[in-house]
């Protein structure tokens, strides 16, 4: 009952928000939340992946993909907060699982649209992914950085991808 909920596609998190009275964040509020306050650091928690030599998140740790060593604890999900909170009071906004954010993906996006609060393209093929996962690996996809983005179609799912909702303050 403390993981994240996964194999939850685009359309079916939508339906969850419509019932609960939130929404997916749009991909610029997500990365907000994830920097907790810190500007241009790599991570939610700062630069270092492993500050002092304490886990701040679930990733893969080992050779990937044939053997995960745990370091971190965890071989699939772990708990919402398994890890330190950021300076926002959120937990695992790197790693554990990819949450979708209600953007339509496109690569120059962010470079051509607007500096404050932007939004996704009016309409695309895929949607934006952000946090990486469980499965990300500095070797194979490096995702869990604030920074770094990807997307899926909107009707799939995995045992990765999850969801964040927000809500207006």
């Amino acid at each position: 009952m403390d993981h994240p909920v996964v194999h939850v596609a685009f359309t079916d998190a939508l339906a969850y928000c419509t019932w609960a009275g939130v929404r997916l964040p749009t991909e610029a509020e997500w990365e907000y939340a994830a920097r907790g306050g810190l500007e241009q650091a790599r991570f939610p928690w700062g630069d270092e992946l492993t500050p002092g030599g304490r886990h701040r998140c679930n990733i893969w740790h080992g050779q990937f993909p044939s053997h995960n060593t745990l370091d971190d604890g965890y071989l699939g999900t772990a708990p919402v907060d398994a890890y330190e909170p950021n300076g926002f009071d959120l937990h695992n906004m790197a790693g554990n699982v990819w949450e979708w954010c209600v953007d339509w993906f496109q690569t120059s996006f962010h470079r051509t649209g607007p500096r404050e609060d932007p939004t996704g393209p009016p309409s695309g093929e895929a949607k934006v992914i952000r946090g990486g996962s469980y499965l990300c690996h500095r070797s194979y996809c490096n995702r869990y950085r604030v920074g770094a983005r990807s997307s899926n179609t909107p009707d799939s799912s995995t045992g990765n991808m999850g969801f964040r909702v927000a809500h207006d303050a």
